[in-house]
């Protein structure tokens, strides 16, 4: 018998029949986490009410800035070249904010919709300031990663003011903030989840870990935000475009047209984000010069679609959110030379204002694509419901690598509807996501990765 060899009678050592593989479940059962489930309940109900004032004052800012404002001087109506000092101004603001005040305004849309940390207490008031600054005076960019900043930062002010808090409980309440402030956004905690399951790249057990606490303060803050807009009779936020013929299943040739959507949006999706991620680093050393001329180019291409369509120049600037249902119940207003345009001017817009300012890509997208959707719809046998669904997805998904987001987002946009064209979403989708995946360029590798696979001298060769 060898040395490696156990005679088959010979008893396990002890305890080792009964080890076992450690509990996935275990951090949910014990007291520690219930809570933080408590916590991230109550906490839910601020940060909804803080985030539903956020998004009510970029729209009353909005209204001030391009409607009252021109009245008061007299003007009947934004005269054609009013974009220019407000996205002027826009950008001196954003940049002052991203430039002098601690956590560079929050995230860099350029890079997409990512994870990053909990931001600090102090880095929130330039997150605010830039937002505010960028969304509300017209920059082709959307709430929701301010948001998302906005709603972690506030939750982890709390919790690290707590005794005993460790950085675990910072993280798990901070995202619960997010995802009670990304709730009021889409009016509902489903897309909100989807979108933060995705991009924080959890998986499992982990998953659950980290969703329950911020699906609570979601479903609690929902319940908050819908009161606040009963309360103060102001819009409840819906992501259900209405007023939508009813469409018929979808037949091959759709599934056809889905692969060409498909395509056409994975190429303007890496078209915009290659675009944004080469203007950024130019930007970045010269931003306090260059954000406020940028915030010049995005007006003039506002001006230009306004003076080449007859449209309002609202339709280029802006992230879409309340633009997007207006344009796809309006769609007879706009001729197919006018729809070219806004996607072209909208595509523009949206590049240059990702590489400088400060915002979230989703919604932007959803307008584009909604856009590109009713362009093409005027292809035979392709209803514009479909051909919108599919927009939707189909550049969604080139934009923010979010798959399931994406095919969510174009559903819920479109109610019956869009669950009748799902099949034809998600073939667009995921042939949109495969071709901008495939057309993107793969991160660069770890130079330890690198030199572990030099060639070996021939005195290794074994």
């Amino acid at each position: 018998m060898t040395s490696h060899e156990r005679p088959a009678d010979h008893p396990p050592a002890a305890g080792a029949a009964t080890a076992g593989p450690p509990d996935p479940l275990a951090a949910i059962r014990t007291r520690g986490y219930l809570v933080l489930l408590l916590l991230a309940g109550i906490i839910g109900v601020p940060l909804s009410a803080a985030a539903w004032g956020f998004l009510q004052a970029v729209d009353h800012l909005q209204t001030v800035f391009y409607t009252d404002l021109p009245r008061g001087l007299g003007f009947h109506g934004a005269p054609v070249w009013w974009p220019l000092p407000l996205l002027a101004l826009s950008g001196a603001l954003t940049a002052a904010a991203i430039v002098f005040l601690p956590g560079t305004g929050g995230h860099e849309p350029s890079e997409g919709l990512k994870s990053g940390g909990v931001p600090t207490a102090a880095m929130l008031p330039g997150i605010l300031i830039a937002a505010l600054a960028s969304i509300s005076l017209g920059a082709v960019i959307g709430p929701e990663a301010p948001l998302i900043a906005l709603g972690s930062g506030l939750a982890a002010l709390v919790v690290r003011r707590m005794k005993r808090a460790d950085e675990r409980a910072v993280r798990l309440v901070g995202a619960a903030g997010s995802f009670a402030a990304i709730s009021t956004l889409f009016g509902s905690p489903l897309p909100g989840a989807f979108l933060l399951m995705e991009v924080s790249g959890l998986g499992g057990i982990a998953l659950d870990v980290a969703l329950l606490p911020g699906l609570l303060a979601a479903g609690i803050g929902a319940l908050i935000f819908i009161g606040l807009d009963a309360w103060t009779g102001l819009s409840t936020t819906s992501l259900t475009i209405s007023g939508l013929p009813a469409v018929k299943q979808p037949n091959v040739g759709q599934f056809g047209w889905a692969l060409a959507i498909g395509v056409a949006g994975a190429l303007i999706g890496v078209l915009i984000s290659r675009a944004a991620r080469a203007a950024q680093p130019h930007v970045a050393p010269r931003r306090l010069v260059l954000t406020p001329i940028i915030g010049l180019l995005v007006a003039g291409l506002a001006i230009a679609y306004a003076e080449g369509t007859g449209h309002s120049s609202s339709d280029v600037l802006f992230s879409g959110q309340s633009g997007l249902g207006p344009l796809v119940q309006h769609r007879t207003q706009y001729t197919v030379a006018a729809l070219l345009l806004l996607v072209v001017y909208k595509s523009l817009g949206y590049a240059l204002s990702l590489s400088a300012f400060r915002g979230g890509p989703v919604f932007p997208s959803l307008y584009l694509g909604a856009a590109g959707g009713l362009l093409v719809s005027h292809l035979p046998d392709l209803p514009f419901v479909a051909a919108v669904a599919m927009g939707i997805g189909a550049i969604g998904v080139a934009m923010l690598r979010l798959p399931l987001t994406a095919v969510l987002l174009a559903t819920l946009l479109l109610g019956k509807d869009g669950l009748t064209v799902m099949p034809l979403v998600i073939v667009s989708v995921v042939t949109a996501y495969v071709i901008s995946v495939r057309l993107s360029p793969a991160p660069p590798k770890p130079a330890s990765d690198q030199n572990s696979r030099g060639d070996r001298s021939p005195s290794s060769t074994p």
